[in-house]
């Protein structure tokens, strides 16, 4: 089938359902990047299959322009580009992340704070609505939509053509790695460089407490050797010991893709670091694709499991970081800690207009803390999160657990905005709401 043709078909699904026949989800063809909740609805729901929506339709080389249906990996996308010496503006770090889902919910990487999130750099969608319609979507068409579509996971329709801009690029990347001994000497150094904009790429790890590395990178032509952390080396360990590094562009994309950044060291499988276990096992066990489905088959097990563990990004306004920061290491202790620096162009219209004026900056700070055991009695590391978050004027990822009452979720989000979005593009219901989606108790979700 030709797009068209496909769009019709998922506009058809829909107009076919019976009415009072309850929320419907997608049946898609990637891995889910939702943190497992045996709880969820949805797991219930009869599917709308979009799994065909897979292809680049269309590469304009001159303009700098791509045009793909929304389940195109990543990892597809950038080796298709890359021929053409381009790549998106944000590239996520996962290779199985799907161009729709980096748009639905909160994509952030190293090319962040330059570009923001992939969002950002997208020229124009294509949404087919909860009663069928195929809506175009840009900043002079159903602008509302557009600008709500980010950040909506799925509630407000189904993408289903997406167009967006490209930038030069360069076969490979120097990285630099810069120690340094301290919170305060870290955040300092790192937001001197974003305003410099000297570098491509900047990141950062927090090894412990006294271990702080700023990754910084840099397209180049050419390099005296390149590096390998798709199968027996561990990327995140390297920038511990290394002073720079030469992978290729497509590597540096998805140099924690291995071990979904170091949750490898989550899997039931004791000791997948270790360079036996590797050999033994890794080609059934490392990876994304791999992690994740794992994830989903133990899906299950979760039901007993009170307190599942935290794997979340949080981002905190730039100048309340180093308050987070602190209570982060007398609260919660672990290691590592991805930073990652975003600059928002604006203020997004789904963020609360109150809750955005708490930061003054242009840049938030994730923080992305990934795999803390959350199975110390009466502790929930999750609920201590979002609420330090919400203190702080911060924004939490709703892929893992949220425990947010109704009123305070609408003192965070903008409800006004997206109950108007809400009734363009789903007047029925036919996707559940932001809220319910993310709240499988509350009324409305079922």
């Amino acid at each position: 089938m030709n797009h068209e043709e496909k769009v019709a078909a998922i506009a058809a699904q829909i107009r076919s359902r019976p009415r009072g026949s309850g929320p419907a989800s997608l049946r898609k063809s990637a891995v889910s990047h939702f943190v497992p909740n045996p709880n969820d609805p949805k797991h219930g729901d009869r599917k709308i299959d979009v799994r065909a929506l897979d292809q680049i339709l269309e590469l304009d080389i001159p303009a700098r322009r791509c045009v793909v249906e929304p389940g195109v990996t990543f990892s597809d996308l950038v080796r298709a580009t890359l021929a053409h010496r381009l790549v998106p503006k944000l590239v996520p770090e996962l290779k199985t992340i799907t161009v729709g889902g980096a748009i639905a919910g909160c994509s952030v990487e190293s090319m962040s704070y330059r570009y923001g999130g992939f969002h950002d750099s997208c020229r124009s969608y294509e949404l087919v609505t909860g009663t069928g319609e195929i809506l175009r979507c840009s900043p002079g068409d159903n602008s509302l939509l557009f600008e709500m579509i980010h950040g909506s996971y799925g509630t407000l329709g189904i993408l289903t053509r997406v167009e967006f801009d490209l930038i030069p690029a360069m076969p490979y990347v120097h990285m630099d790695y810069r120690r340094l001994r301290s919170f305060a000497d870290f955040h300092s150094v790192m937001m001197k460089l974003c305003e410099e904009g000297r570098y491509d790429f900047i990141d950062g790890i927090i090894h412990g407490r006294d271990s702080f590395v700023l990754c910084l990178g840099q397209f180049t032509d050419r390099a005296p050797w390149t590096s390998d952390y798709k199968s027996l080396n561990i990327f995140y360990k390297s920038t511990a010991t290394r002073r720079d590094d030469y992978p290729t562009t497509y590597d540096y994309f998805f140099r924690y893709d291995t071990e979904c950044h170091w949750l490898t060291r989550s899997l039931p499988v004791p000791a997948m670091e270790s360079l036996p276990m590797r050999l033994l096992l890794g080609k059934v066990l490392l990876g994304s694709t791999n992690i994740l489905n794992w994830s989903r088959r133990l899906r299950p097990l979760l039901k007993h499991q009170k307190n599942v563990d935290v794997v979340v990004d949080v981002f905190i306004p730039e100048p309340r970081v180093k308050e987070f920061y602190g209570w982060y290491e007398a609260t919660l202790d672990y290691f590592p800690l991805w930073i990652v620096p975003y600059r928002a162009p604006k203020v997004y219209p789904w963020i609360d207009e109150d809750h955005a004026k708490a930061n003054s900056s242009a840049y938030f700070i994730d923080c992305a803390v990934y795999g803390k055991k959350n199975d110390v009695p009466g502790v929930d590391y999750h609920k201590l999160l979002e609420d330090k978050t919400r203190e702080l004027g911060g924004i939490k990822t709703l892929i893992s657990q949220n425990q947010y009452d109704e009123a305070t979720f609408w003192k965070i989000y903008h409800r006004d905005n997206y109950d108007r979005a809400k009734r363009i593009s789903d007047p029925d219901g036919m996707f559940r709401g932001l809220y319910e989606k993310f709240h499988p108790t509350a009324p409305g979700s079922r």
